[in-house]
C-alpha cells in the first residue's frame, strides 16, 4: 500500500535532546558562564523553554530564521542582566557548529531505517536550517538511507503548512495514500499531514495522552514498534 516514507530528523531519528546538551555544556564551560548562572542546569532550562516556544513560532511563521537564532541565546542572557547581542550571536553560530558534530541517534533509529531502507523510498522531512540539517544527515551517517532531503528553508513553506507536504508529493511524484510521515511532534508534524490526507505515526516518546486520533494516525512509544506497522 505504502511506497514512500517520510521521516522528520530531530529528536525522530537524530536525538536533538542529547546531542544539542553536550554542545551547550561545552559553550557553557568554554564561555564561562558560570560567573552569571547559578548552574548548567538553570542556564540550560531557560534556554530550552525559549528555544522551544521559538520554534513553534518559527513554524507559524511569527518570527525569522535570524530572530530565533539571535533571540534564544539573549533571552537567557537578558535574564541575568546581559543585553549582549553580539554575544548572543557569537553563542548561536557557536553552538550551530558544535551541535552538528554529535552524532547520538534516537534508540532504534539505525535498527528501523536498515528494515525499511529496501521496501520503501525514504525521505526527511524537517523545518531545520539548511546548514546544519546536511552535516547532521552526513556526521550521524544517516544520508546514504535517503532520496530526498526536504528542508521548509529551501521548500519555501514550514511545516505544518499544507503546501509544504504538497511541495514533497509533487517532488516525490507521489500520492497521498502511498505516503506516511513518522514525527515526533503532533503540531508540525502529524497534523500537518492531517491537513494533506497523508497517512501519519506519531513517535509518543514522551508517553503523551492522546485522545480523539483519526483511524489513519498511528501511535508509538518505540521506534521498533513500527516495523510491526509497515
Amino acid at each position: 500500500m505504502y511506497k514512500h516514507i517520510l521521516f522528520d530528523l530531530d529528536d525522530t531519528l537524530w536525538d536533538f535532546k542529547a546531542n544539542s546538551r553536550i554542545a551547550m555544556c561545552e559553550i557553557f564551560n568554554d564561555y564561562k558562564l558560570i560567573n552569571f548562572f547559578d548552574s548548567f542546569e538553570s542556564f540550560y532550562d531557560i534556554y530550552m523553554v525559549k528555544n522551544h516556544q521559538l520554534w513553534e513560532q518559527y513554524a507559524k511563521g511569527e518570527v525569522t530564521k535570524e530572530y530565533l537564532s539571535l533571540e534564544r541565546f539573549l533571552y537567557p542572557l537578558r535574564t541575568v542582566g546581559i543585553e549582549n547581542k553580539t554575544l548572543a550571536k557569537q553563542l548561536g553560530e557557536d553552538f550551530l557548529q558544535r551541535t552538528t558534530l554529535q552524532t547520538q541517534l534516537v534508540d532504534g533509529a539505525l535498527d528501523l531505517l536498515n528494515y525499511l531502507k529496501d521496501k520503501y523510498t525514504l525521505s526527511i522531512i524537517s523545518n531545520g536550517f539548511v546548514e546544519v540539517q546536511y552535516t547532521k544527515l552526513r556526521q550521524s551517517g544517516l544520508l546514504p538511507y535517503f532520496s530526498h532531503i526536504f528542508l521548509s528553508e529551501e521548500i519555501g513553506y514550514q511545516k505544518p503548512d499544507i503546501r509544504f507536504f504538497q511541495t514533497v508529493l509533487h517532488k516525490l511524484c507521489a500520492k497521498n495514500t502511498e505516503s506516511v510521515v513518522i514525527g515526533d511532534n503532533f503540531q508540525t508534524d502529524i497534523e500537518g499531514a492531517k491537513t494533506a490526507n497523508i497517512h501519519s505515526i506519531f513517535y509518543n516518546k514522551t508517553a503523551s495522552e492522546l485522545s480523539d486520533l483519526l483511524p489513519d494516525i498511528s501511535v508509538v512509544d518505540n521506534l521498533l514498534q513500527i516495523k510491526s506497522i509497515l
